[in-house]
């Protein structure tokens, strides 16, 4: 009798013992994590992945990468097929798109209370809101800044970077080299509406010259008014006969400066990992340059992270821990440390450590001053500013005539958006 009760009691431990091992198994989730390719961006993901599996050994994170001419398409067909990522990265400026083709789900109103969000970020990040929920949510934020070369100002004799657009103009031309044949050889500052500059723009230099670049809440364009054509003529100047730039020079902005051919570069906080990494390369940056009564303005953009609707059960409850870990402030920082984005909170961004740094605080500092353009197709809106130059430039149009049609393309595209949405 006890010989058989023995035999029994050891044979339930068994089977306990099995069921705990067939649980802690079942415990188990995989993930996936998607972002487009920049060596930078990889590395700081692959830090905070490792942070957080090691504080979550239930969950392992899986990341995949592609080139950014290729991300958005395979989102897009990995999603409804059921495969691909749990979270994945987004533009801010494509939330609507990804809305609209059920790629994405909301945050969980419980983990990522929205009336907490407002307080803890910057307030740009309220486009990600609807209702009581939020969409996705970033660990970094961008502005934009003024990267100059600092051997190419010392062999010319210049103290320092500008402080307005005039000492920029004054600059440039003593920093413009040109051959034979008048071609730029050297640029006082790097052109390129395909770049940042369709930003600087837009949010930058139209609201410098008195204008306002859209009305309604970014649903009427408002650039085609005699200050958004001021602006443009300013910026077109930049590359005319005896200006201090070219569009085209070298086909991208990033890579005149890059190779020690331009003096002036206006860019994002993203591309400080990049330069960091350039062999040769002697830089520094200042805030945008202000109007001469000291006018400054910017632009603010962002990545976001979201969970997919591919993300269920285990899956998504690993996916909801894994996005408050990655804006979490642990993760911002390190963010800000490899990759040089700002952190999405003040409370990271503003501490005086980063404010003042040399090479973040210019651009922490550019966001006091910023508007995030809200974007429904982002690559349709640049194209715009991209063909309103190109008309002037190879036609010979009007500034104002060509302003006018990229402001009444624009319009039909936003209106077409908001009918249907």
């Amino acid at each position: 009798m006890k010989f058989t009760s023995l035999k029994a009691m050891a044979f339930a431990t068994a089977t306990s013992a099995l069921a705990l091992v067939s649980s802690a198994a079942n415990a188990e989730v995989e993930i996936e994590y998607w972002q487009y390719f920049f060596d930078a961006r990889v590395e700081a993901m692959e830090q905070l992945i490792e942070n957080f599996e090691a504080e979550n050994p239930d969950i392992t994170v899986t990341m995949t990468h592609f080139p950014y001419a290729d991300y958005r398409t395979k989102v897009a067909a990995a999603i409804p097929a059921g495969e691909g990522p749990d979270v994945v990265q987004l533009f801010y400026g494509w939330l609507n798109d990804y809305k609209a083709a059920s790629l994405i789900q909301p945050l969980p109103a419980d983990a990522f209370p929205a009336d907490q969000i407002d307080s803890d970020f910057f307030p740009m990040v309220s486009a990600m809101r609807e209702g009581d929920n939020y969409w996705a949510l970033p660990t970094a934020v961008r502005s934009l800044a003024l990267f100059y070369n600092t051997r190419l100002f010392e062999e010319a004799g210049i103290d320092g970077p500008p402080e307005t657009l005039d000492e920029m103009l004054e600059i440039g031309a003593q920093l413009t080299e040109r051959d034979g044949a008048g071609n730029i050889t050297q640029a006082g500052l790097t052109m390129g509406m395909t770049a940042q500059d369709h930003h600087w723009f837009r949010e930058g230099l139209v609201r410098q010259f008195g204008g306002e670049p859209y009305l309604d809440d970014y649903r009427t364009v408002n650039y085609n008014t005699p200050e958004g054509i001021e602006a443009m003529e300013f910026y077109v100047g930049l590359g005319e006969e005896g200006g201090i730039g070219a569009i085209g020079f070298m086909e991208e902005p990033q890579a005149a400066f890059k190779a020690g051919r331009a003096g002036m570069h206006i860019d994002g906080s993203f591309r400080i990992g990049s330069l960091n990494n350039t062999r040769g390369l002697e830089w520094g940056v200042t805030e945008l340059p202000a109007t001469a009564d000291g006018m400054r303005s910017n632009y603010s953009s962002y990545w976001v992270n979201a969970i997919t609707t591919k993300a269920e059960g285990e899956k998504y409850e690993a996916a909801v821990k894994f996005m408050q870990y990655i804006t979490s402030d642990e993760a911002m920082q390190i963010w800000l440390d490899v990759v040089g984005e700002l952190p999405a909170k003040p409370s990271v961004g503003l501490t005086e450590a980063n404010a003042s740094n040399e090479t973040f605080g210019p651009f922490i500092r550019g966001l006091e001053y910023a508007n995030t353009t809200k974007f429904v197709n982002e690559s349709a809106q640049r194209q715009f500013l991209i063909d309103a130059v190109e008309r002037v430039k190879l036609e010979g149009m009007s500034v104002a005539d060509s302003v006018a049609i990229a402001a009444e393309a624009e319009q039909e595209l936003l209106d077409d958006f908001y009918a249907s949405n």
